[in-house]
Formats: C-alpha cells, sequence, structure tokens
C-alpha cells in the first residue's frame, strides 16, 4: 500500500520545480510564425486570440484579411480555429499580433507566379484607372496594366467595371510589382483562330518609320517596311494612310511575345506590284497565298518547291537580318514602355505596402486587451 502522506523533501519534486519544468516546455512564438488559434474574443475593431501562449494575442481589424474588412465578424466567429501568422514580438503586456492578411498575401503571391508558369489568361475588373493605365485586382493583389497593353477604343477612364482578359507580364513579390497585359490576352485569343499563310482584310491603324500597324479583328499585326514590297520603300507613309484598309497575310504569330508580323510583300505577282499596282495583289492574294503555303509545306517536309513566279524562298531574309530590321521593343507601339516609363506609372512598392502596418508601426497602434474601442485607430483604408 502507497503512502499518501510522503512529504515534499522524500518526493524530491517541489511546487518551484513543477513551475520551472512550465517555463522549460513554454513555446517560444517568434515573428513569421505561422501558428493555429483559437478566437476567444471579438472586439469591435480587432480578436483575441488564444495560441497558447501566457497572454492573449490580438490581430487588428487592417490584419484581418487582404481585402477591406468593416467589421471583424466579416472574417472571425467566436471558437473557430485556424491558421495565424505572428507579425510583431511580444510588446511590453507581453502581448504577440497576429495577422491573417500576411498569410493571404503570401499565398497570393505564391498563386499568381503559378498562374504566369502555366502562362495563364485571368479575368478581373478594373477598379481605378491612372496616367498611364488601368489598376485591377488578382488574387486580391493589385495589378498593373500599362496603357499600351490596353486594347479598346473606349477612354481609360470608361473602364472602371468592365471585367478584362489579362496575361501575365511581370510577377515580383520582391518589388511589389504585378503587371499584366489585355491586349496579350486578346492576341493569344485571335491567334487560335488564325494562321501561318492565311490572307486577312485589316485597316492601317498607325503608321511608324518601320511600318504599319494592321488592326485584324481587334488586335494588332506589323506589317514590317521590308514586307511591304520587293521594290525598295523609303517610308510605308508613301504607300499607306491612317485608316486604309488593306488585304495582308500572316507570316508569323508569336503567341509568347503577343506578335502578329504581316506581309503583302509575299502577295505581290510581280516585284514593286503593291507600288505600281495594289489592287493586282488584293485580287490575286488568295492565289498568291496558296503557292506561299505550298513552299513552306515543301520546306517542312525537306523537299524542294517547284519554282514560281516570284522566288517566295528568297524573298524571306533570313531570321538574323529581320532582326536587325525590328526596332527595340521601347521603339514598337504596341510594345511595353520602357523600364523609366513604367517605375512612373506603377504605384511604388512603398504606396503599395501602406496598407500593411511596419512591425515597428503596428506595435504602437495595438493595443491591450484590456484597452477600449477608442483607443484602437481606424483600419488603414486603401
Amino acid at each position: 500500500m502507497v503512502n499518501q502522506n510522503l512529504t515534499a523533501t522524500e518526493i524530491g519534486f517541489t511546487h518551484e520545480d513543477f513551475a520551472a519544468l512550465l517555463d522549460k516546455y513554454d513555446y517560444h512564438f517568434s515573428p513569421g510564425d505561422v501558428v493555429p488559434g483559437t478566437v476567444f474574443s471579438i472586439e469591435p475593431r480587432g480578436a483575441l486570440i488564444d495560441i497558447g501562449a501566457k497572454t492573449a494575442a490580438y490581430i487588428p481589424i487592417q490584419e484581418m484579411s487582404i481585402n477591406r474588412v468593416d467589421s471583424p465578424e466579416e472574417v472571425l466567429q467566436s471558437n473557430e480555429t485556424r491558421e495565424f501568422f505572428i507579425l510583431t514580438d511580444e510588446n511590453e503586456d507581453g502581448q504577440l499580433t497576429l495577422s491573417i492578411r500576411r498569410i493571404e498575401y503570401m499565398r497570393a503571391w505564391e498563386r499568381v507566379r503559378q498562374l504566369q508558369a502555366e502562362d495563364a489568361t485571368v479575368r478581373s475588373g478594373v477598379f481605378a484607372t491612372n496616367r498611364g493605365g488601368a489598376l485591377v485586382r488578382i488574387e486580391g493583389l493589385r495589378g498593373f496594366i500599362p496603357g499600351s497593353h490596353i486594347s479598346t477604343r473606349k477612354p481609360k477612364e470608361e473602364l472602371v467595371g468592365e471585367d478584362l482578359p489579362l496575361k501575365f507580364l511581370e510577377v515580383d513579390e520582391e518589388r511589389n510589382r504585378l503587371v499584366l497585359s489585355h491586349r496579350r490576352a486578346l492576341v493569344e485569343r485571335k491567334m487560335n483562330r488564325l494562321e501561318v499563310g492565311e490572307v486577312v482584310i485589316g485597316t492601317v491603324r498607325g503608321i511608324k518609320p518601320y511600318g504599319a500597324f494592321i488592326d485584324i479583328g481587334g488586335v494588332s499585326g506589323l506589317l514590317h517596311i521590308s514586307e511591304i514590297s520587293h521594290e525598295h520603300i523609303d517610308t510605308p507613309h508613301s504607300v499607306f494612310n491612317v485608316n486604309d484598309e488593306v488585304k495582308v497575310m500572316i507570316i508569323d504569330l508569336d503567341a509568347e511575345r503577343g506578335r502578329i508580323s504581316l506581309s503583302t510583300k509575299q502577295l505581290e505577282p510581280e516585284p514593286g506590284d503593291m507600288i505600281k499596282n495594289r489592287d493586282l495583289v488584293y485580287d490575286k492574294a488568295e492565289e498568291m497565298a496558296a503557292k506561299y503555303r505550298e513552299q513552306m509545306l515543301a520546306k517542312q517536309q525537306g523537299a524542294t518547291a517547284a519554282p514560281t513566279e516570284v522566288s517566295v524562298e528568297e524573298d524571306i531574309p533570313p531570321a538574323a537580318e529581320l532582326e536587325e530590321d525590328i526596332p527595340p521593343a521601347a521603339e514598337l507601339e504596341e510594345d511595353i514602355p520602357p523600364a523609366a516609363e513604367l517605375e512612373e506609372d506603377i504605384p511604388p512598392a512603398a504606396e503599395l505596402e501602406e496598407d500593411i502596418p511596419v512591425v515597428a508601426e503596428t506595435e504602437e497602434e495595438i493595443p491591450a486587451a484590456t484597452e477600449t474601442e477608442e483607443q484602437i485607430p481606424a483600419a488603414i483604408e486603401e
């Protein structure tokens, strides 16, 4: 029979020893940790969370979601258990500050990186515009569409509220830059219905020293000056005017860069007909395009194509020569503006980060559990 009257000395384990043992196995929480917690008190502008620490942790309303929250009950329910991000270390009262927003923020960037890797097309509504373009939200993150990548005839201001298909141009969490293209999404969709060697009718929308931009069903293709005619042309302005209707052949579809390359040169029955007899070129366009396709097919099959009146193979400049003719991206009307210009148009990281308070700011703003609602600042509005 066990003697129940043993003293603490005989047992060799005191209350002090027990307290020391509890301290030894006390959880250590650090900023950046993700921990489970249970909501046990919802305040007007925040909530108290039990995460197993000595003192209840606190989550302010502005840290409850990546989106705007007007009431804690929109996100949290009493006795609910979920994951929380430890935002700051213990304050002087031993209280930790938590965040759900940081978890959503990290997962949102992970998701958009995955979407970019998959070359996915996403849809989002425009919520604001600025001098350089339009602003949208993707997975809760603020994204920017440069003006040169918005393919619509509407004024930018009228785009607010409109849902647009978009492709990713830049996903950079470190610099807080999420840049998208409406034009590229439309070009890809249009490209799925186009083929190299196909003759299409378009409208001249812009003329540059290096070529003309042709609208073909809502997307732009480039008719490079070297692809207008077999004869030398000083400037595309000598052949075309803005709003001219033209018949062109597609010679390249570059979905990755969102570019469609066009040619009228390959449709000329005789060299120089685009300058001397454009109507004849248009009348014979389908016939010349069929010959072009036949020769391309023969080339792919490794056979020698029968000679035609116009030697298509000789007329197509090699890749290296084409690269020299194509101006740098900064010059192209439809391309992404240079980095310096984008830097001005895209809200800087500091502006985007203003919604996510830094550690020092947050620690000063978070009241202890006993402080009143009046002492808790309003949520930072986006």
